[in-house]
């Protein structure tokens, strides 16, 4: 009974930890943008960005689209062959794995504007705290639903565009079906 307890606290732990991940909306207010000038280096150097975090991309579609690339790429602003490109001017990008994640907007000579975005998801440990995401005009909710597609860091390709479900559902759904397991196999 003991064990049973320990682990559906430790599942609810996992739980809590994914469905407290954030939503950044690149560049706060002013977006995903040229007009406005954005020190988007600066934006993600005052974040953490965690796995299961969320990065929003909003911008004018007929100016602006959103390109992940690799490290390369995104150092010499090559939109040649870009891992995976984003059009619908309300782009939601969730972080599954730690290390740099490089996006810039492929119209010319806006990535060399500094229309560039490195975002670095830190490497989980153990010794992070479970704590609520941070609240600030760059973590919130969008008005009206996000394209949503989930990548893995640079340098790995990504999928295409899709509309699956969200991790922290997935999360749930995979620890709900070990908890019915465990107590489904282990009742005494």
């Amino acid at each position: 009974m003991a064990a049973r307890i320990v682990v559906a606290l430790a599942c609810m732990v996992v739980m809590i930890r994914l469905s407290k991940a954030a939503i950044y909306k690149v560049g706060g207010s002013a977006g995903w943008t040229t007009i406005a000038n954005v020190d988007y280096k600066l934006w993600a150097s005052n974040k953490t960005f965690h796995i299961g975090d969320t990065v929003l991309f909003q911008y004018n579609p007929q100016f602006h689209n959103v390109m992940r690339v690799t490290h390369e790429m995104y150092r010499n602003c090559n939109n040649s062959k870009p891992i995976s490109t984003f059009t619908t001017g309300n782009d939601s990008v969730t972080l599954t794995n730690h290390g740099h994640h490089f996006f810039f907007c492929g119209v010319p000579g806006h990535c060399q504007a500094g229309q560039k975005l490195d975002v670095n998801v830190i490497h989980p440990t153990s010794s992070t705290p479970l704590s609520d995401p941070p609240i600030s005009s760059d973590s919130s909710s969008p008005s009206s639903p996000p394209s949503t597609t989930t990548i893995p860091a640079a340098g790995v390709p990504g999928p295409s565009p899709s509309h699956a479900a969200s991790l922290p559902n997935v999360a749930a759904a995979v620890v709900a079906l070990l908890v019915s397991y465990l107590f489904a196999n282990f009742a005494y």
